[in-house]
């Protein structure tokens, strides 16, 4: 099933099985990075990423520093929609797979400031 990003009354379908979704902390400027698969109609959260520590950056019980990334499992439940916050004000999220990230706003033109853009898997037909 592939990853549908909506936005502006628009819905981008995406073939993509997993990706990564990351971006940068915005006060910090840390680079975070989730992996995610698509299974059936949900979303699941494989592991996640931080390059560094900071205010409220700490890494969870049980990460793993590996060459400078701190490496662990969320423990998140799937989720049926993942909810995100574009904002001007801030770097954007990225999308990324097959070895190159690009702008989460680029599936999502019609985005405004403030507007949330949902990542869900696509129905099936």
């Amino acid at each position: 099933m592939p990853l549908c990003v909506a936005a502006g009354g628009a819905v981008v379908a995406l073939a993509l099985q997993t990706f990564t979704l990351a971006w940068t902390h915005s006060i910090e400027k840390i680079r975070w990075e989730e992996d995610w698969r698509v299974d059936g109609a949900q979303l699941v959260l494989v592991e996640a990423r931080v390059r560094g520590s900071g205010a409220g950056m700490e890494p969870p019980a049980g990460s793993i520093l590996e060459n400078g990334v701190w490496r662990y499992d969320p423990h998140v439940p799937p989720l049926e929609v993942l909810r995100l916050t574009h904002s001007h004000y801030a770097a954007g999220y990225e999308l990324c797979h097959d070895g190159r990230c690009t702008p989460l706003a680029d599936a999502a033109p019609l985005a405004h400031d403030g507007d949330v853009i949902e990542l869900r898997a696509c129905p099936t037909r």
